[in-house]
């Protein structure tokens, strides 16, 4: 497979040890002979309030304050990231080719995240160059993650020198479209297909804000719901 400009991972994969040989299992042992017994209800309920618990987690694991990452450190630069814009609807011949590229140099005839531009693109190089940057990042589900993003959008025109821009993580890419559409979204949505943009940036909450001064050194990571008035705070000090 070749490698677009929005792959990580050109060239076929690397092939693998293969796994060691491993004894024949022993017999079975015989079961024990039927009680007659059935699960009492307790049990069942014990089983599926446990699985509930695992889907709660599941879904909320980036749409809700919590415990975890507190994003890029301070004073490092935010990781490089290329992705596709999401109302481009790029076509790739491959989906990893339409994963966003997080390169730090070039690799295998894929270039770095930096060196990859254009209309249809969000680069993050090319959002720090002029000016700094407030960078969200959303799922598409989470009515909060979708609030925070209109905050942004809203106030992105009372500081032309800042760049605005969001990434949505993952999710269905049609539905990401119409949600902007529906929202008038001016400031350019990144699609993190993969989640690679997500990762690098270590987003364990959503929503998640990074603000970067110009030339992309991180100065602030809110994490949760922030009102206006904390994000124009944190602007002016990018100022």
């Amino acid at each position: 497979m070749s490698g677009g400009p929005f792959g990580r991972h050109p060239g076929e994969p690397p092939a693998q040890e293969p796994a060691p040989e491993t004894p024949p299992p022993p017999p079975p042992r015989r079961p024990p002979p039927p009680s007659g017994r059935m699960p009492s209800p307790s049990t069942w309920i014990v089983g599926v309030l446990l699985v509930g618990i695992l889907v709660y987690v599941a879904f909320n694991s980036l749409t809700t304050d919590g415990p975890g990452s507190e994003g890029v450190v301070v004073g490092r630069d935010i990781p490089p990231f290329a992705a596709p814009l999401a109302l481009a609807n790029v076509e790739c011949e491959g989906e990893e080719e339409c994963d966003a590229n997080v390169l730090l140099q070039e690799s295998d005839g894929v270039p770095q995240a930096c060196d990859v531009r254009g209309p249809d693109i969000v680069n993050s190089c090319e959002l720090t160059e002029d000016g700094p940057l407030v960078l969200a990042f959303l799922v598409e589900p989470s009515q909060r993650c979708i609030d925070q993003v209109d905050v942004l959008d809203d106030l992105a025109p009372r500081f032309p020198d800042v760049s605005f821009a969001a990434v949505a993580i993952r999710g269905d890419h049609a539905a990401l479209n119409a949600l902007i559409r529906e929202r008038g979204w001016e400031l350019p949505v990144a699609y993190d297909h993969d989640g690679a943009v997500a990762n690098a940036f270590a987003v364990a909450i959503c929503p998640t804000i990074t603000f970067a001064a110009q030339g992309g050194a991180v100065k602030k990571t809110t994490l949760g719901a922030s009102t206006e008035a904390e994000i124009v705070k944190e602007i002016r000090l990018l100022r």
